[in-house]
């Protein structure tokens, strides 16, 4: 089996020209020091429903849905028509001392969905922006409140949460600091409530247990008169899909609330259907955030677009202050944008228009298909919710560092996988997986069917070199 080839006249080229131009011009997100200014990587050229077809030819099914967040497929015509159509309506305007219409009605539609009395929204251009926005807000209101100190950040190993400076400061996965500049005295980061890699004979109720009770002593000896904040992806996406133990989100939630702390539920990627619902925090999680961010599938990854949901009750404690003209000087050009609200408008239309229906429905046959690869020596677990999943290998299990061999596992499958017709985010010793909500079961079965050859064959490359013995790690925690 091998990926299927387009018609290929004029793509050698193409690939050969944007290899050299990208060389000399592009620099791509997170680069090394040893290439940066002079790197290409696989050129895409156009997609089509779940597919996309790189610039050699081959159509691949986009595993991770461009960057978790081409919900309604590629090539939604109605996406694309309703991109030219407010193009030449109103392609901008100032959101400084003007406002547009979609902007209008997008915020109504989205305070329907959002829990509780998250009844407002600020727009911004993606997802480091908007836990950027949310984060200064909770600045903003402690100083007009009169709590300049109440403004400690608390966040978790394990965690993303943007590239910005302060949303990157946030960011608990290995390797993101090591190089990189951040507002570390304004942070605290807990453990990652990841159940796999929990202490060896605990249980997923203990490890809750002791994950609430980390927090509870950080603020003792903080002081809540310092924490501004908790932030949290409901669902751990770039730190390898990592799903909190039950209770755990609830828990936390009401530590908030007792000492005053506001809670930030990261949705950039849980959001718009990812989980089957527009907002997953109450739906899935049974939580109501202070403040909800969210981005990528808000408009399927067709325009930029984020957001904060913020609740009403935020905003009555700021009329009420004795500063009325204290300035929320935060903002940004392309926030409100009247093309990117038009067109998350379009594609909650297509959410309600059953993609959400089926996203529900698929999700149970998506998960339980890729457990089976769990058979695999290789594989220590694979885990997921909704149309999100993590397939983690585990072949370097003696130092337990995944730095180590296991940081070529992930690339290895990840090219085998490309060959035969699948596209992957390859973390490390992870592959994540989140494809279009609009996969079928012959196309899951598929993915599956490639994931598993690509994974035997790395399997085998790794015995033949010398580098791992083919133990089976499956089911154990690390």
């Amino acid at each position: 089996m091998a990926a299927k080839r387009e018609e290929t006249i004029g793509l050698v080229d193409t690939a050969k020209e944007m290899i050299a131009t990208a060389q000399k011009h592009l620099v791509q997100p997170w680069p090394t020091a040893g290439d940066i200014g002079a790197e290409a990587r696989g050129g895409m050229v156009s997609g089509d429903g779940i597919y996309v077809t790189d610039s050699e030819g081959r159509r691949l099914i986009d595993g991770p849905a461009g960057m978790w967040c081409v919900n309604a497929g590629h090539r939604r015509k109605e996406l694309a028509d309703v991109l030219h159509e407010q193009a030449m309506a109103l392609s901008y305007n100032s959101p400084w001392y003007t406002m547009n219409q979609p902007s209008v009605t997008l915020s109504q539609r989205l305070a329907d969905y959002a829990p509780g009395d998250l009844d407002h929204v600020f727009y911004t251009t993606g997802g480091s922006s908007a836990v950027e926005t949310a984060l200064r807000f909770m600045q903003f209101a402690n100083n007009v409140k009169g709590r300049p100190d109440k403004k400690m950040i608390i966040s978790r190993q394990g965690g993303y949460h943007g590239s910005t400076y302060l949303s990157a400061s946030l960011n608990g996965r290995p390797r993101d600091h090591d190089w990189m500049d951040s507002a570390s005295e304004q942070v605290i980061k807990l453990s990652c409530p990841n159940p796999f890699r929990r202490p060896e004979g605990m249980s997923e109720q203990v490890f809750c247990d002791f994950l609430v009770a980390e927090f509870r002593t950080v603020i003792e000896k903080t002081g809540k008169e310092r924490i501004g904040a908790f932030i949290a992806e409901p669902v751990m996406a770039s730190g390898g899909v990592i799903i909190p133990p039950q209770g755990y989100l609830p828990r936390m939630r009401a530590l908030c609330a007792d000492n005053d702390i506001l809670f930030i539920a990261d949705e950039v990627v849980t959001a718009f259907g990812r989980l089957g619902h527009v907002f997953a925090s109450q739906d899935v999680f049974g939580i109501t955030p202070d403040m909800i961010t969210f981005a990528k599938g808000v408009t399927s990854g067709y325009f930029p677009l984020g957001g904060v949901m913020i609740s009403s009750r935020l905003f009555e404690d700021l009329r009420r202050s004795n500063h009325s003209d204290a300035m929320f000087a935060h903002g940004l050009t392309y926030s409100s944008h009247p093309i990117g609200c038009a067109v998350a408008l379009k594609n909650l239309d297509i959410l309600e228009d059953g993609l959400l229906d089926h996203a529900r429905a698929i999700s149970g046959y998506f998960q339980a298909s890729l457990k089976t690869l769990e058979d695999l020596p290789l594989v220590g677990e694979v885990r997921g919710l909704g149309l999100m999943a993590c397939i983690e290998c585990v072949a370097d299990r003696i130092s337990n560092n995944p730095l180590t061999l296991d940081l070529t596992v992930g690339k290895r499958i990840d090219g085998h996988c490309q060959d035969l017709g699948l596209l992957v985010r390859p973390l490390i010793n992870m592959c994540v997986m989140s494809p279009p909500l609009t996969i079928t079961p012959s196309q899951i079965d598929e993915m599956v069917s490639i994931l598993r050859t690509s994974i035997e064959r790395t399997q085998d490359e790794l015995v033949r070199e010398g580098l791992w013995n083919g133990n089976s790690l499956s089911g154990s925690s690390i």
